[in-house]
């Protein structure tokens, strides 16, 4: 709720929990509905609570934070109503970026890889199914 809790404040029992499930973890998936061209407030903020300095990053004397989070690997799935080939183009993925870059590799977690399922409401329940056989897939090939 403000910088000095951010820095040095304890996070709530059930975020401890999840951070020691991240420390355990050699991949992370996250997975989430684009809302306004980016992840929803609540997995912002969810994000925010866990991603603290002294878990997944340190401060160092010379500026450059310490990443805490190294040989972790995550993948990234996006769900939303537009085409996928729209968000990527016309919208550059921007929100998908800021996760990656902004969040996720400025931690360590590297590399990071990313499935955007577009028209999701429009999807029929065999190409639900493609595209969970498509995901499951790739994730039994690592990649």
């Amino acid at each position: 709720r403000s910088g000095e809790d951010f820095e040095t404040g304890e996070p709530p029992v059930a975020i401890r929990a999840v951070q020691t499930d991240i420390l355990w973890a050699d991949h992370l998936i996250i997975i989430y509905p684009l809302w306004l061209g980016t992840m929803p407030a609540l997995l912002k903020g969810f994000l925010e609570q866990t991603i603290r300095p002294g878990f997944a990053f340190e401060r160092t004397t010379d500026g450059w934070p310490r990443k805490v989070l190294t040989h972790r690997s995550a993948r990234v799935i996006v769900t939303m109503g537009m085409p996928a080939l729209a968000y990527r183009l016309f919208y550059r993925a921007h929100g998908l970026k800021n996760l990656e870059r902004n969040i996720l590799h400025f931690v360590g977690i590297k590399p990071v890889r990313n499935n955007i399922v577009g028209m999701i409401g429009q999807l029929n329940e065999a190409k639900a199914q493609a595209w969970l056989d498509k995901i499951r897939a790739k994730g039994r090939r690592g990649v």
